[in-house]
C-alpha cells in the first residue's frame, strides 16, 4: 500500500506541475494532459510494483539465510498475492474517498439529464480495480520470477486498457464491460499460474476434498 501511495504522490505531483505550467483555457491541451497523467500514473504504478518485487526478493533471501532449514517461511506466490491486495485496497480506498467527497454536494447527480448511475458504476469500477490489482500482482511477480517479460507486458497493457476505458464515460458500458472481461481473463490466468486446475475448481464447487 505504501509503494502504491508513493507512486500516486509522484504522478500527482508531475500532473499538477504540468497543469499549472499550461494554459487552463485550452481545453484540448487540458484533456491531453489528463490522458498523459493517467497513462503516466499507470506506468509509474507498475514501475513501483517491480521495485516492490525486487525488495521482497531481497527479503526472502534474507529469511532463507536466517532460517534453520534453508527454506523461506513464505513463498513468492504468497507475497505476490499480498502485494496485489495491498495495491488494490489502497487504490479502491482512494477512489471511494474521491467519490464520497463529491457526494457531499452541492448538487444532484443527473439533474441536467446526465446519467444517475455515476456512483453505482463508480462503485463497480472500484471493485473491479481491487480484484484486478490482486490478479496483476500474481501475474507480474510470476513474470519477474521466471523472466517471462511478456507476462509483465501483458499486465501493463491490461492496466493501460482499463484506465484508458474510463475516458469512455459517461458511456459506462464502454468502461465496465471491457474491465470485467479483462478481470475474468486475469483471474483465470492467475488461477492457473498459482497451480489451479479445472479438476481442483470442480472439487471446490462440489465441496469435495
Amino acid at each position: 500500500a505504501f509503494f502504491w501511495l508513493v507512486s500516486l504522490l509522484l504522478s500527482s505531483l508531475i500532473w499538477f506541475i504540468a497543469v499549472k505550467a499550461s494554459d487552463p483555457r485550452d481545453e484540448r491541451l487540458q484533456k491531453g494532459l489528463l490522458i498523459f497523467g493517467v497513462m503516466f500514473s499507470v506506468l509509474l504504478q507498475e514501475a513501483f510494483r517491480f521495485l516492490y518485487y525486487k525488495l521482497l526478493r531481497k527479503a526472502i533471501e534474507g529469511l532463507v539465510a536466517l532460517s534453520e532449514d534453508g527454506c523461506s517461511p513464505i513463498s513468492i506466490q504468497q507475497m505476490a498475492y499480498v502485494a496485489g491486495v495491498g495495491f488494490g485496497l489502497m487504490s479502491g480506498a482512494f477512489s471511494m474517498i474521491n467519490l464520497l467527497a463529491d457526494a457531499l454536494g452541492p448538487g444532484t447527480v443527473g439533474i441536467h439529464g446526465d446519467s444517475q448511475l455515476y456512483f453505482l458504476t463508480s462503485a463497480f469500477m472500484t471493485m473491479v480495480l481491487i480484484f484486478l490489482h490482486t490478479f496483476w500482482g500474481i501475474l507480474f511477480f510470476h513474470g519477474c520470477e521466471h523472466r517471462r517479460w511478456w507476462e509483465i507486458t501483458a499486465v501493463v497493457v491490461m492496466h493501460l486498457t482499463v484506465s484508458g476505458s474510463s475516458f469512455c464515460n459517461p458511456l459506462y458500458v464502454g468502461s465496465l464491460v471491457p474491465s470485467y472481461l479483462l478481470m475474468a481473463a486475469a483471474a483465470a490466468w492467475a488461477y492457473l499460474l498459482s497451480g489451479g486446475s479445472a479438476q481442483n475448481l470442480r472439487r471446490f464447487l462440489l465441496c469435495k476434498s
